[in-house]
């Protein structure tokens, strides 16, 4: 494994460290700085942007980002024992890489940062889907993020980019292919990290529409759409039953058939159901 810039090979800093990955945290390391170098890469030209990394750990992504020429990265890391390791990539890209310590959920990074912004994070598999959900559903569109170029368990990934019809459908996809270009960049196996999980992994790239491809408040279409999916066996008129009496006549004026089943419904009709509960 070839290095991508002058720090200490990856599994030497987690030994120095002892850095063990733990489960309670969704902890899995990547250790092959050239894949790392690989999916920030993906993400695109980044020498214009500053990039916000969720999860860094010892720092491969980091430091792919980063030898890639990302202009500034800003990492959130909730593991205090990994702090160590990135003062090490801090002290080498003083004018580049900074950390917040703390919970991603709870952090604002956007007083750090100067836009276009992306985001490019193996993000901890117990907050991944929540923070996806957060970045795709703003009050306001455009969001603050340009691209969003994240891993995921490969069933995740596959449930973002799902077509109606299959059975990875669902609210993940409706909420990613409304505001977004979304496609699988790659897909790596559980041997890759460590520890190897029991999943393989996936690379997922999403690209910010400047609009919505349909028009829709994103708090309605959030719920129609949770609750269609949570009983996804039951036809919509049972399952929605409880968002308006009349909801069998609007899903007809949305040109869905109360009979039908929510993975049978695409993108478009359900933004057409939210604007009926508007």
């Amino acid at each position: 494994m070839s290095q991508i810039d002058d720090l200490p090979p990856l599994r030497d800093v987690i030994a120095r460290h002892q850095l063990s990955a733990r489960k309670a945290l969704g902890q899995n390391f990547l250790l092959d700085l050239n894949l790392t170098a690989r999916i920030a890469r993906i993400a695109g030209d980044l020498s214009q942007t500053d990039v916000i990394e969720v999860g860094p750990g010892p720092g491969g992504l980091t430091r792919g980002l980063l030898a890639e020429g990302a202009r500034r990265v800003l990492a959130i890391e909730k593991d205090p024992r990994c702090l160590p390791a990135l003062t090490e990539i801090q002290q080498a890209h003083p004018d580049r890489f900074s950390v917040l310590q703390g919970d991603a959920l709870e952090i604002d990074p956007l007083a750090h940062l100067t836009p276009p912004i992306a985001i490019c994070a193996n993000l901890p598999y117990n907050v991944g889907t929540e923070l996806l959900i957060r970045w795709l559903t703003p009050d306001e569109w455009p969001p603050f993020w340009s691209s969003l170029t994240l891993m995921f368990q490969k069933e995740v990934a596959q449930r973002i980019t799902a077509e109606p019809g299959s059975k990875a459908y669902g609210r993940l996809a409706i909420l990613s292919q409304w505001r977004a270009e979304a496609h699988i960049a790659l897909t790596l196996p559980p041997e890759a990290f460590s520890p190897p999980p029991k999943v393989h992994s996936a690379v997922v790239h999403l690209t910010a529409l400047p609009q919505p491809r349909f028009p829709a408040k994103a708090h309605l279409l959030e719920r129609v759409v949770a609750k269609a999916f949570n009983q996804r066996r039951k036809m919509l008129r049972a399952s929605l039953k409880g968002l308006a009496p009349d909801i069998e006549d609007r899903l007809l004026s949305a040109g869905i058939q109360p009979t039908e089943r929510a993975e049978q419904v695409p993108l478009e009709a359900f933004c057409a159901l939210a604007r009926t509960l508007e």
